[in-house]
């Protein structure tokens, strides 16, 4: 195995969480043909095996093919771009969970995500439900997006897409319309909900920006704040850096990083966020594989890291990449992780380009973190539906957390046990805060309130009024837009009022906190981008209220590891 720095390469990890197209029924299924009566088994050969050859398979499809042309109630309207598809995902389905097959246009947005982009106007919608009426409203637009220079704001309601109704259409229906290629023109209509006039306005579609750090600020004097919940991406690292250095400029000196929701990619980009707190030659990970350069060893190239005290914070939806940089700060005892069990997603994939820009992302390598622990889990029972859904859609993640280690042992710089073959546990379990199915029923009433109240309706409350372009650069402050005793009494009436929304004042009384905290993120949205009202949920989120009380434990922990290594 080679050791090298982290120089680009052409290796990357991809996770890809989502459910295939097709979930394969058969996943043990023989690769062996029966022997018919019309075609013997060789004299002295093997039935329970034959050999399988290019001829054969390729006979064995058209034959397949015949029979349902002739018999399929639909066989004379085929998809053949389907059927093929499906034959080439269900092949890669039996080999593991994560290599997968792209068609021309799949690949095509993989290369996008891969830029930290896509192709739209740059806005984030949301459906506003009225009784039976559903429509979608704009909710925010991103900084220097198409959306923005066309002057679409909060409370805009799209009633139409290049002339098509969206009229009882949900958000996700409505994206599909204002998605599509790198500089081509949208028409979208929108109803002005301060005017309540219509305006048709051109747009250019363009590529819009996905950064990797949706937020960056302090939750306390000292202690800043990262959330790195957009996947590792090409601007990853660069990202980090510029928020590392706009936190220290604050005063910091504690760290919380948030890995939970990320999902991974690229290999480099998490390698080189590890090296911001690694010391020259220590190992971040290694990856082993069959083919040449499949199989190496990324170790830390830092001279001065950065000595910031730092807990990390995970979930079941924190993978692949992310899981490196989690599992190669805790190898080292260089930050406490808390939270709960990661994906445990560790194969790498490389794509390999086909015919006709499609692609074949194939496992080629599994990776392990410096104590030699591999982090995938295992996937050789049950399928994709167990694999990605284990215990099922209603099952109780809380409770699915693992209470006792299963994989090999490992140990951490200071000697701690750390367990191989089931993602990284955290040194501290915290279960999140959750949604109540109660509370999410508040949130059409919540909506159609805020946008009474930015568009200066309540009477009362005029200095809620928000008729003005984002202030995307602007610091939350608590008296920014505060939700006062006489402003929730004033949505309790508007509640009383429209009784479409199926919510009572009472409802409002049991669920306050919620109705506060979300009311409150809907009018900073308007006045400054969703990524800075989402701030307002960090306040009352538990894992992070135990990653700043905790703080103390990881500076104790980094010095115990630092003396460790001293030792030899």
């Amino acid at each position: 195995m080679r050791k090298r720095s982290f120089a680009p390469g052409i290796l990357f990890l991809v996770i890809i969480l989502a459910i295939p197209a097709y979930i394969i029924a058969q996943q043990t299924r023989s690769a062996r043909r029966a022997t018919t009566p019309d075609r013997p088994a060789p004299t002295g050969a093997s039935t329970t095996r034959s050999s399988v050859t290019g001829p054969a398979i390729k006979s064995d499809l058209a034959e397949a093919l015949a029979v349902i042309q002739s018999n399929h109630i639909d066989g004379r309207k085929l998809d053949y771009n389907a059927i093929f598809k499906s034959s080439i995902s269900g092949m890669l389905s039996v080999l593991d969970p994560h290599s997968t097959y792209f068609d021309p246009a799949e690949y095509a947005s993989f290369r996008t995500e891969q830029r930290s982009e896509y192709f739209g106007i740059g806005a984030t919608i949301e459906d506003l439900r009225d009784g039976k009426e559903v429509n979608t409203y704009i909710r925010a637009t991103f900084p220097e997006s198409p959306a923005a220079r066309a002057g679409l704001r909060f409370g805009d309601r799209i009633t139409a897409i290049d002339g098509n109704s969206m009229r009882g259409k949900t958000y996700p229906e409505v994206r599909k319309f204002l998605l599509g290629p790198r500089n081509t023109t949208v028409k979208v209509t929108v109803e002005h909900e301060a005017t309540k006039q219509s305006e048709t306005v051109s747009i250019v579609r363009d590529a819009v920006s996905l950064p990797s750090i949706a937020q960056a600020y302090m939750l306390k004097p000292g202690v800043g704040y990262v959330a790195m919940t957009g996947g590792f991406n090409l601007t990853t690292a660069d990202e980090f850096e510029q928020a590392l250095r706009y936190l220290h400029g604050k005063g910091m000196n504690m760290l919380v990083l948030d890995l939970r929701g990320n999902r991974g990619g690229l290999l480099i980009q998490a390698v080189r966020v590890a090296n911001t707190f690694l010391g020259r030659g220590q190992m971040i990970v290694s990856q082993r594989g069959r083919f040449r350069d499949s199989s190496q060893s990324y170790a830390a190239v830092n001279e001065n890291p950065d000595n910031v005290a730092v807990v990390v914070l995970v979930n079941g939806d924190t993978a692949s990449a992310a899981e490196i940089v989690a599992g190669a700060l805790q190898d080292h005892d260089r930050a406490l992780i808390i939270g709960e069990t990661t994906f445990g997603k560790g194969l790498v994939q490389f794509p390999f380009q086909l015919d006709y820009d499609s692609a074949l992302l194939l496992t080629i390598a599994k990776y392990f973190t410096p104590s030699g622990r591999l982090i995938q889990r295992d996937y050789s029972n049950g399928g994709f539906y167990n694999y990605y859904f284990p215990g099922g859609l209603a099952a109780d993640k809380q409770q699915n957390q693992p209470t006792t280690p299963t994989g090999p042992e490992s140990h951490t710089d200071t000697g701690r046990a750390v367990y191989g073959g089931g993602g990284i546990s955290p040194d501290e379990v915290v279960k999140p805060g959750l949604i109540s199915a109660a509370e999410r029923q508040l949130r059409d009433v919540l909506f159609a309130f805020s946008l009474e109240l930015t568009n200066g309706r309540i009477k009362g409350f005029e200095d809620y009024t928000i008729q003005k372009p984002i202030e995307f650069d602007h610091e939350l402050a608590n008296d920014d837009y505060p939700v006062t005793d006489n402003l929730f009494r004033a949505l309790k009436s508007f509640a009383a009022a429209k009784p479409n929304y199926k919510t009572t004042p009472e409802q409002l009384d049991k669920l306050r906190g919620y109705a506060e905290m979300q009311l409150r993120y809907n009018i900073l949205s308007a006045a400054y981008g969703y990524r800075t009202a989402t701030q307002v949920f960090n306040d009352l989120d538990p894992q992070i209220s135990r990653a700043v009380d905790a703080m103390p434990r990881a500076p104790e922990l980094a010095q115990a590891a630092s003396r460790a290594r001293a030792r030899g």
